[in-house]
């Protein structure tokens, strides 16, 4: 990898920005902007990839997703099992595909031209754009139902603006409407000010849920009492080699549940100080958080049963049957600066570098958040996520598409590139460059994406849902199989000189 000059010219708002960058002379402007080009600086430690991580886990949507789970016909201690193998795979992913990003300084759009040219990329940019969008608005939907929910304990009189069939609109009632609108105004205010406020923020939301879901546990525990509480959740229906499938099914659902940020996680790991950091950070922040989030949500869920007579796999509404009206409001609220911390890491930053990518002098990193923003409201999320069953479906179409653009990254960089990247070359439209290929496109990336994506969505659309729960992995392992196969095919020059050291 060419070394990175040591003085660049850096705009004077740095703090707004994706961070200070280095923009070299040459760089061509339809592919460079201040947000794109590699930082001049990489100082996240493990501690903030830690925090990212507990930010996206401790989600409303991360409760929801792993309460669903039990739908499956589970045992409890076997969904504990299928967590933790999931996050694990999780883990694994993500370090090989922020490696890329972490040793060039480089965003997930960017890194991604090593691959599908410097054109090419916009491909994965604003696939992985729109399925952000798509995320954006269902972890807003989720968080918003708290306000609701508190703003009903406050004011019981608004019983009648909470119902879709008396005050509602496009399936959403007036007082969700609302609620969504002020969840969507506080997470625009914190992007707007830039990354470092948002590390700033992700920093403190992690930890905070965690005080107001250990207190939760606790609360439910104390009220039913442990003898009482019983871990089998819902009637188990699968047992022996039926349940070992059942399990894998729902491993696959983990996956794809993290496959977004998982797939764009170089957003982020190109501000570590190095691939240590990110690996510790990583660990902590998945496999060993996972398990003690994965821990609570069984206790919690569990607990509701004997407590309320029914079993509640979201926290916001358990929260909202506790007497305090105190406690409801405090736990409200942790609920929704979680989900804004998760929402903005994930489903903000990730469309905010994929949009700008597509027209660099056009659209600002911030510009393309705002255009996140805005496209989740079209979508309508609330019908996208409400049961268990549109849960699975959602996950099933948005991990045939996410994992071709895995698959066809990681099997380019770590076996036909070996880790070699020219990064100036990212930024040039020379038709000599190493990512140029034909037209700044690598048809065969396109290609693998492609087929990939078609093949993995095949059984989603034919309502196959034991197939479709492996919907990424089938387009991740088709795309990489695909792109390997072809290799040869590859527009020259396709492998540059210099190698990036380990």
């Amino acid at each position: 990898m060419n070394p990175p000059p040591t003085q660049a010219a850096v705009p004077e708002d740095t703090g707004h920005l994706a961070g200070p960058a280095l923009v070299k002379p040459g760089y061509d402007p339809r592919l460079t902007n201040e947000d794109l080009a590699p930082l001049r600086e990489q100082r996240w430690g493990s501690y903030n990839f830690f925090a990212f991580w507990m930010s996206d886990v401790h989600s409303v949507g991360g409760y929801v997703t792993a309460g669903s789970l039990f739908a499956l016909g589970l045992a409890a201690w076997q969904v504990l099992v299928a967590l933790l193998v999931g996050i694990s795979i999780v883990y694994l992913l993500c370090n090989l595909v922020a490696r890329p990003s972490q040793v060039t300084g480089t965003p997930y759009p960017v890194a991604s031209r090593i691959a599908f040219g410097v054109v090419g990329a916009n491909l994965p940019a604003v696939i992985r754009g729109l399925i952000a969008v798509a995320w954006y608005g269902i972890q807003t939907y989720l968080a918003s139902n708290s306000l609701v929910l508190l703003a009903l304990k406050l004011s019981p009189g608004l019983a009648p603006w909470a119902e879709v069939g008396t005050h509602g609109f496009l399936g959403l009632s007036a007082l969700g409407w609302a609620a969504f609108a002020v969840m969507w105004v506080l997470q625009a205010v914190v992007f707007w000010r830039g990354m470092e406020a948002i590390r700033r923020f992700i920093d403190f939301c992690g930890p905070a849920v965690y005080v107001v879901m250990v207190a939760l546990a606790l609360y439910l525990v104390v009220r039913a009492g442990w003898s009482n509480i019983d871990f089998t959740l819902t009637e188990v229906t699968h047992t022996g080699w039926g349940a070992a499938g059942v399990m894998v099914t729902a491993v696959a659902l983990v996956v794809s549940y993290f496959s977004g940020p998982m797939l764009n996680y170089g957003d982020f790991a190109r501000y570590g100080r190095s691939m240590a950091a990110v690996r510790k950070g990583n660990f902590l922040g998945l496999p060993v958080n996972f398990l003690a989030f994965a821990l609570l949500v069984v206790v919690t869920t569990s607990a509701t049963l004997p407590v309320y007579g029914e079993m509640i796999d979201d926290p916001v509404e358990t929260v909202a049957r506790i007497d305090s009206t105190t406690a409801v409001l405090l736990g409200c609220l942790t609920f929704v600066i979680a989900t804004i911390g998760i929402n903005i890491v994930a489903n903000f930053i990730s469309p905010a570098f994929d949009f700008s990518h597509v027209a660099p002098q056009r659209i600002s990193w911030r510009m393309g958040g705002m255009i996140a923003a805005v496209g989740s409201v079209l979508l309508t999320p609330w019908n996208l996520y409400n049961n268990p069953e549109a849960i699975h479906y959602t996950l099933d179409v948005l991990g045939a598409f996410i994992g071709p653009l895995y698959g066809v990254l990681i099997a380019d960089y770590y076996l036909v590139k070996k880790q070699r990247v020219d990064v100036d070359a990212l930024y040039t439209m020379d038709p000599q460059g190493a990512y140029h290929y034909r037209r700044g496109v690598n048809p065969v990336a396109v290609v693998a994406t492609v087929v990939g994506a078609v093949l993995a969505l095949l059984p989603v659309m034919a309502g196959w849902s034991t197939v479709a729960a492996f919907s990424w992995f089938i387009g991740a392992a088709i795309a990489f199989a695909a792109y390997w196969l072809r290799r040869s095919a590859i527009p020259a020059p396709a492998v540059p000189a210099a190698r990036v050291p380990a």
